[in-house]
């Protein structure tokens, strides 16, 4: 099949949080294989925190003391060269880099204002250290102004044929992962499984037995099928898979992820405690799936 796609989208930048690590790299080439399809711009921005006292500031940068022009220097030569290398890989696309100041969550959040998608890769070093479990990718995808794509050290989208996997609760967020799970499918022409994870109470178990536990799981399908109606209306072509099942919702999704190229969910579900802004099936996603992972909060 062809490369690009009649999919509607929005043209917004692709944000790359790239740091020369290796899974900062996997990060662009994931985000180079989707701009290939949906011809967005791809935006390297390395971000380059200062030190106070003597110490290291980041990969192949010489360790000095606030203000450092020469390892400063040193960076955007850095992200230079990956963007000039990207460019001269890929020929028609648009690719650039840039290095911000500060603190590493912060400055991707408000970044990603101006992004259509935001790829990062699940662990970095110097302004990205301890991403996989860390309070940088749990601010990131908890506060981005755009959907957020974590990308963790395994083969890239580009070598993975597989489907799009997305979560569903019926929460506002699920729905809007829901939305961005279709268009990815069809973007990259694959099948789409949609899983509903549905745990019920213990009292549920104990009262009614198989009979209301089939019929609650019956409940949670109608509700599942309403909302798919629509998406299927808008991309008639992608070929759709339903998983209800009564089960955890992270260790289902977890699953659902050996074989799919990307698996999507939105910040925070049902189950989530009010004023948390990233639920825990999300971490667990980050830090365990087998394929890349797409956090939707905002759209």
């Amino acid at each position: 099949m062809g490369e690009h796609s009649t999919v509607p989208s929005n043209h917004a930048e692709i944000l790359v949080g790239y740091d020369g690590s290796p899974d900062a790299t996997a990060a662009l080439d994931w985000a180079l294989a989707q701009s290939r399809r949906d011809g967005r711009p791809i935006r390297l921005a390395y971000v380059f925190e200062w030190l106070t006292v003597a110490g290291w500031v980041g990969p192949g940068v010489t360790p000095g003391i606030w203000p450092d022009a020469q390892a400063r220097r040193q960076v955007e030569e850095l992200v230079g060269k990956a963007a000039a290398d990207a460019a001269a890989a890929h020929p028609g696309l648009d690719v650039r880099g840039e290095v911000l100041d500060g603190p590493p969550a912060l400055m991707l959040e408000e970044a990603s204002r101006q992004a259509g998608l935001l790829v990062l890769g699940s662990r970095g070093h110097g302004g990205f250290a301890g991403l996989l479990a860390g309070s940088t990718a749990v601010a990131v995808t908890a506060h981005a102004h755009c959907p957020v794509v974590v990308v963790r050290g395994r083969p890239t989208e580009g070598d993975r044929a597989g489907h799009v996997a997305v979560g569903v609760d019926g929460s506002e967020h699920s729905l809007l992962a829901l939305g961005f799970a279709f268009e990815q499918a069809a973007l990259h022409r694959v099948p789409l499984h949609v899983v509903r994870a549905w745990q019920p109470r213990r009292d549920q178990w104990n009262l009614g037995g198989e009979q209301a536990r089939d019929a609650a799981l019956a409940e949670h399908r109608a509700e599942l099928d309403e909302a798919l109606r629509r998406w299927q209306d808008t991309f008639p072509d992608v070929e759709v898979t339903v998983e209800t099942a009564a089960a955890a919702p992270a260790g289902l999704l977890v699953d659902a992820s050996r074989n799919a190229r990307l698996i999507v969910v939105g910040t925070r579900g049902r189950g989530g405690l009010r004023g948390m802004l990233l639920g825990s099936v999300s971490q667990q996603l980050i830090q365990h799936a087998h394929c890349p992972v797409a956090v939707v909060r905002e759209r």
